[in-house]
């Protein structure tokens, strides 16, 4: 059976960050913080193709019981809104969610500089595509393209549902690049989404391999891919006394067929003597 680990949540502490850092100072809070979290984060799933959302973590402050919320998106000005007025009205919102409007949260919203290696873009686009009736070949490969172009060292695809709406559910996926899953040094970035076509839903999952990390440094390639391939053949090898086929004479003191002798001035006629 297969035994697979997600790529994100195995790599925590080592080259992946918690998407949620806060400790209760009484043991009696962790439920209750647990909860606030999970209503923060299912509130904004169905925005994360509205607002571009690639990632949310979520910061406590002991002191002043604040609640610090970093969004994560493509395209920062879509959120915001004018003067701020958007923001204020998803904090107004949140608060409605969690049925406290004296809760102090502060909401900040940062870009993502290169949206092409957000996994969760990435697959929000695939899904949107499918769900516009795209071809989910040409879409994969299009994505694949676009992401490295962008830089990453790898990207794998794979879509799971009834393709083209045919009856048999199957799934298909495409590669580019390396994406070493049990390599931990490796930073991997992998989401999932949904598309929810006519036909049924089809799963998206999509996995980014960016960069290795070397003692804390982010590195695009290891030292032995930068060398570049030998080729097979060299054209500054010897010739071991051998002359190319451009310099070989195809004559050899033979003639053309043009001058050969005419066999006794006999000719080739079928109306000879007999």
């Amino acid at each position: 059976m297969g035994q697979k680990a997600n790529p994100n949540a195995i790599r925590l502490g080592i080259t992946k960050p918690w998407n949620a850092t806060w400790y209760p100072s009484d043991n009696k809070d962790w439920a209750k913080f647990l909860g606030e979290d999970k209503k923060i984060r299912n509130y904004f799933k169905p925005l994360e193709r509205k607002y571009f959302i690639g990632r949310i973590v979520i910061n406590r402050i002991a002191k002043n019981n604040k609640i610090s919320v970093d969004i994560y998106t493509a395209r920062p000005g879509i959120i915001l809104g004018k003067d701020g007025s958007n923001i204020k009205e998803i904090n107004i919102a949140i608060k409605k969610v969690l049925k406290d409007k004296n809760k102090n949260i502060e909401l900040n919203v940062k870009e993502i500089p290169r949206a092409d290696l957000s996994a969760q873009l990435v697959a929000n686009e695939i899904a949107i595509a499918l769900e516009n009736r795209v071809p989910f070949r040409i879409i994969q490969k299009k994505m694949i393209a676009r992401v490295m172009k962008a830089g990453a060292l790898g990207v794998k695809t794979k879509v799971s549902g009834r393709l083209n709406g045919v009856e048999m559910a199957r799934s298909e996926g495409y590669s580019r690049g390396v994406v070493p899953l049990q390599t931990f040094r490796n930073d991997i970035d992998f989401s999932i989404a949904e598309a929810k076509t006519t036909y049924g839903v089809i799963g998206v999952k999509v996995w980014i391999s960016k960069s290795e990390i070397l003692g804390n440094k982010p590195v695009t390639m290891i030292e032995e891919e930068r060398k570049p391939y030998k080729k097979r053949y060299n054209n500054n090898r010897p010739n071991n006394g051998r002359s190319n086929n451009n310099n070989r004479s195809n004559n050899n003191n033979r003639s053309n067929n043009n001058n050969r002798p005419n066999n006794g001035g006999k000719t080739n006629s079928g109306d000879g003597a007999k």
